[in-house]
């Protein structure tokens, strides 16, 4: 459902989203970043898919000589603007992330984090091509979703998303096995380290897959 993210969970709602999580969801939202800010070789151009407001643009500043950020929203896109103004080397672009508007191996880092692969509702294998395909021989592709032991912090802060009208409601009855779904037709949903692997063995690379801080499941491609 990408009109969540072109609209109903755009700009300042998408912020709110971030403002409102628990302390365990911060914990891991920081984790998150640390894990791959401590991957990242210094310096090269660096591409976020679904960069929204540009909430993880602003942490990766200091390590990348030049960063683009995509959305399928202008208005996180028109937020972003002013959210990075201090940020030089910056640029911002409305683009699909399964269709990039990039020669190949233009990026020496492609990311995608905080479950980007299942929250964009798109092809996932068509989504990791479109990553490998502008990341540069030697560069690297990082994607990440949610591990199983965070099941509970992550159902509780869709609640609270839910409770403020970020969200539809949550129907109970649907929602379980890693799937939160609720009742205006909205779906979260996660990807396996095993799902991750096949993936990545379905375009003919190999992958490694970490748990990080016993909430992320962080999958990095090697180009």
């Amino acid at each position: 459902m990408p009109s969540y993210y072109a609209e109903k969970l755009a700009a300042e709602r998408l912020q709110q989203v971030y403002e409102l999580a628990p302390a365990s969801v911060r914990r891991y939202l920081a984790a998150e970043i640390a894990h791959l800010q401590a991957r990242l070789p210094s310096g090269g151009r660096v591409l976020e898919l679904g960069c929204g407001y540009g909430r993880m643009l602003k942490e990766l500043a200091p390590w990348a000589d030049f960063l683009t950020g995509i959305d399928i929203s202008r208005a996180s896109l028109r937020m972003a603007r002013d959210y990075l103004a201090g940020c030089p080397d910056v640029a911002l672009a409305q683009m699909d992330a399964v269709c990039l508007g990039f020669a190949p191996g233009t990026f020496d880092i492609v990311c995608c984090l905080q479950n980007g692969i299942s929250a964009f509702q798109v092809d996932q294998r068509a989504l990791l091509a479109e990553a490998v395909r502008v990341t540069r021989p030697g560069g690297r592709v990082f994607f990440s979703s949610y591990a199983d032991a965070f099941w509970e912090h992550r159902l509780a802060w869709f609640r609270l998303q839910a409770d403020q009208g970020l969200l539809g409601e949550i129907d109970e009855e649907a929602t379980g096995g890693g799937v939160i779904a609720c009742k205006d037709g909205f779906r979260a949903t996660t990807v396996t380290p095993d799902r991750f692997l096949s993936l990545a063995r379905g375009l003919g690379k190999s992958a490694a897959v970490d748990i990080v801080a016993e909430s992320s499941v962080f999958c990095e491609i090697r180009i």
